[in-house]
């Protein structure tokens, strides 16, 4: 990658990223799970983001330079969407995303699909746990999927009596 930055820049998307966040979760979903069926055309995929997630959900970037390298869509105790470009991927990029929705929601539930291993193994080194497993018989894909969720633990407290 030469001079370019090595850490990437957390920015809050607007309408006017909504193109750029759908064609990341396109490429990396389809480069790391080609096997999932092609439901929706690019543009069917951006109206999504514009339409539906960015009305009802948290939006974040990941920047790495000028280019717009990973995605998150999160809200209501659930990340509706996380993905890093996979040339991208293993920089730590989708933990520092990850960590923004961490920050702001005391538990969080999200979807992935069984066979995605490299996403099971990245949210369970981040404390999810696998809590169902499905046939894929609801969701568009058909894919069976798995149900992850995680849950800030209480701060500690000491439990020290005042003396009397």
């Amino acid at each position: 990658m030469g001079d370019a930055p090595t850490e990437a820049e957390i920015v809050a998307l607007s309408t006017d990223h909504m193109q750029a966040a759908a064609r990341i979760r396109r490429v990396a979903l389809w480069q790391r799970l080609p096997w999932l069926p092609d439901l929706h055309t690019p543009e069917e995929e951006e109206q999504y983001w514009r339409m539906h997630l960015l009305p009802n959900c948290t939006i974040l970037g990941a920047a790495m330079g000028n280019q717009l390298v990973g995605v998150i869509a999160y809200g209501d105790d659930w990340i509706e969407q996380l993905y890093v470009l996979p040339d991208f991927q293993g920089l730590g990029i989708g933990a520092l995303l990850l960590g923004c929705a961490m920050e702001e929601m005391d538990e969080i539930r999200l979807w992935t699909f069984q066979r995605n291993i490299g996403a099971r193994a990245f949210y369970e080194r981040h404390g999810f746990v696998a809590e169902e497993e499905t046939d894929g018989a609801d969701n568009e894909e058909k894919e069976p999927d798995v149900l992850y969720h995680w849950r800030r633990f209480p701060e500690p407290t000491l439990g020290l009596q005042p003396p009397h």
